[in-house]
C-alpha cells in the first residue's frame, strides 16, 4: 500500500538510504533537508527511477519552518502517514569545552527537532488511525561515547521521547520505534576520519563484532519494516543496527 512518507535528514548519508528505499517500497516521499539542493538532487534520482519524491528545504530546529514545511507535504501528497527522522548534526568536543551555544545547537537540532517533526506528524496520523516513526538515534545514546557529551545526550533523549510516544498513541494505531546505528560508512565520517576526529576504518572495526563498518542500506531495510504494515506489533523499541557492537 502506498502511504506518504516524510524522511527529514534526506538530502545525504542515512537520510538519503532511507528515501530511496521507501520510495522503492512505493510510497510517496518527501524529502526534507536544511540543504535543498542536496534534497533536490534526491528527490530527482528517486523520480529518475520511477518513484515519487518532493524536496523540502527546511531547518528543523525552526517551529514555524516544520510547520510550513509539514504544510507542504500535504499539500502536494495528503495526510503524513510515515515519519523517518534522520536530521541532526555530529561533532567532537572535550566535555569541558562544550560552549553553552554549542550545546544548545545539539539539542535545538537533534532532540528538539525531532520534537518537533513527530509533534507536526501526529495530527494526520491519529486522524487516519495509523502511523509509523522512527527516529535514527545512535549508539552513543545508549552508551555515550568520547567527546560526544553534547551527541550523545540528544541521542539518549531521542530514544527516551521515542518511547514516549510509543506509549501515548499505541491505542490510536500508531507505533514509534528508534533505530541506533553505531558506525555506519557516510559522508560524514569519513570527513571525521580526515579531520583527524575518527580512527582509520581498520581501526574502528576493531570494536564491531562484524568486522566491518555498516551500510546506509543496512539502516534503510530495517527502516523499511518498521514503516510497513507488518510492524504494526512492534513498538517502542530501540532496535539496533550496530554489527553486533551493542548489546
Amino acid at each position: 500500500m502506498s502511504r506518504t512518507a516524510v524522511v527529514t535528514g534526506g538530502g545525504s548519508g542515512l537520510g538519503q538510504a532511507i528515501s530511496a528505499h521507501l520510495a522503492a517500497d512505493g510510497h510517496r516521499v518527501a524529502v526534507l533537508d536544511v540543504n535543498a539542493d542536496a534534497a533536490n538532487i534526491v528527490a530527482s534520482a528517486i523520480t529518475a527511477t520511477g518513484g515519487d519524491a518532493l524536496a523540502v528545504g527546511v531547518d528543523v530546529s525552526d517551529e514555524h519552518a516544520v510547520e510550513a514545511a509539514f504544510a507542504a507535504v500535504r499539500d502536494a501528497y495528503g495526510p503524513i502517514e510515515i515519519l523517518v527522522t534522520s536530521a541532526a548534526i555530529a561533532g567532537f568536543t572535550r566535555f569541558d569545552k562544550i560552549t553553552l551555544d554549542e550545546w544548545n545547537r545539539y539539542l535545538a537540532v537533534n532532540l528538539t527537532g525531532t520534537f518537533l517533526c513527530i509533534r507536526a506528524a501526529l495530527s494526520d496520523m491519529v486522524a487516519g488511525k495509523w502511523g509509523r516513526i522512527v527516529t535514527i538515534s545512535s549508539a552513543a545514546g545508549q552508551q555515550g561515547a568520547p567527546a560526544q557529551g553534547h551527541y550523545s545526550a540528544t541521542k539518549g533523549g531521542v530514544i527516551a521521547m521515542t518511547k514516549t510516544v510509543a506509549l501515548d498513541y499505541a491505542r490510536k494505531g500508531i507505533t514509534a520505534n528508534t533505530v541506533p546505528p553505531f558506525v555506519i560508512d557516510s559522508p560524514m565520517l569519513r570527513q571525521q576520519q580526515e579531520e583527524g576526529k575518527l580512527p582509520a576504518t581498520e581501526l574502528l572495526t576493531r570494536a564491531i563484532p562484524a568486522g566491518r563498518l555498516g551500510v546506509g542500506e543496512e539502516v534503510a531495510a530495517v527502516c523499511s519494516f518498521l514503516c510497513s504494515e507488518g510492524a504494526g506489533y512492534v513498538n517502542g523499541q530501540v532496535i539496533g543496527v550496530n554489527g553486533g557492537a551493542v548489546l
